[in-house]
């Protein structure tokens, strides 16, 4: 069993409860944008909008919004044309932070992320300069309200071809490799699945504690702040935050 269970399903609860839903699948449509714009909009032969699609109804995105933002990045629309962009540093008391976006304005972006990381006390940094903490990996949450014991659920998850499982309540977390991620989802639901999200996250490889509580609060407000911003996909830390904080 790993030990990146409580870490991901703080940031599952935190992404249901604090964000917008409307927020949500407006970022998840500009990822549908780009996964057609790269690969066509056939979900059947473009695994990268397969995956998007997933999680798009992971995330109870109506079937009508993913469709329309499918058409629209398919040129039947004024499709934006959206960038990926990564950018790395560090908050407050040395936490590595990692966010994932996607722009129509890198230079807008660059710029307006620098002074959120300036604004709480932290700093943007140079590619790779944190990157090296965390390893990718995909992250399958499933409703385990069947009450699915260990052992039951470890079986279930290697014969779809992951590589560790972990449970807490009703939510069961399943890893896997990133190359294996699809592939296992497929198996997955195949089985009758209930999924919750689906996605390939950066998980530290080790965690920074903090004691100074108001240091504690500049990288929760750091955190707070990149995953509101309007351009950001995902935020990684590895910071050790107090489940009581998260849950607010």
């Amino acid at each position: 069993m790993s030990g990146h269970n409580k870490w991901s399903t703080i940031k599952h609860k935190k992404e249901k409860t604090d964000a917008q839903r409307g927020k949500i699948f407006t970022k998840i449509g500009r990822e549908i944008a780009i996964a057609v714009r790269e690969g066509g909009p056939d979900p059947n032969t473009n695994s990268k909008l397969k995956d998007v699609v997933a999680k798009a109804k992971a995330a109870n995105m109506p079937n009508e919004n993913i469709q329309r933002s499918i058409k629209k990045a398919s040129g039947e629309g004024d499709a934006t044309q959206y960038k990926e962009v990564t950018y790395e540093g560090y908050a407050p008391g040395g936490v590595a932070v990692i966010v994932e976006l996607v722009t129509d304005n890198l230079n807008r972006t660059a710029s307006e992320v620098r002074h959120i990381f300036d604004k709480c006390g932290g700093s943007l940094g140079a590619t790779g300069c944190v990157s090296w903490k965390f390893e990718r990996k995909g992250v399958i949450e499933i409703d385990n309200s069947k009450g699915l014991d260990e052992d039951e659920l470890m079986m279930l998850a290697l014969d779809a071809g992951a590589s560790d499982v972990e449970s807490e309540g009703e939510v069961a977390v399943i890893y896997t490799d990133p190359n294996d991620f699809s592939a296992v989802r497929d198996n997955l639901e195949g089985a009758g699945c209930t999924f919750l999200s689906a996605e390939r996250e950066m998980i530290p490889t080790t965690t920074t504690e903090i004691s100074d509580p108001e240091t504690l609060a500049k990288v929760r407000k750091l955190i707070d702040w990149l995953e509101d911003y309007d351009d950001s996909q995902n935020v990684f830390h590895d910071a050790e935050l107090p489940e009581e904080e998260e849950e607010e």
